[in-house]
């Protein structure tokens, strides 16, 4: 007899991923080396507030990290997806394609 994979629940769906833009951000980091604060502004289509806020709710959980600069006398905030970020997001991905049974 064979036996079946477990149905994930819910519950097994990370947290910190599912908030659309935060998704949206680690999403653009998997394909990218990193990203500025107004390329992940652009393509997420957020407020500059908002952007702020969840770049740094994914820096707490330690899927980001960020690097302050300076462009002349500008600042620059660049992101990078951590390799505890891309595990997360895999994860993630994995247990939404469980759910759909693809």
């Amino acid at each position: 007899m064979q036996k079946q994979k477990e149905q994930p629940t819910y519950s097994d769906l990370d947290p910190v991923l599912g908030t659309p833009v935060r998704l949206a951000i680690v999403s653009v980091l998997i394909k990218m080396k990193q990203a500025d604060f107004g390329y992940l502004m652009e393509v997420t289509r957020t407020t500059q507030g908002n952007l702020s806020h969840q770049i740094k709710k994914l820096h707490e959980a330690e899927y980001i990290e960020v690097i302050k600069t300076f462009k002349g006398n500008y600042p620059k905030t660049l992101c990078k997806l951590t390799a505890r970020g891309r595990k997360a997001f895999e994860q993630y991905v994995k247990h939404i394609k469980q759910y759909l049974h693809l």
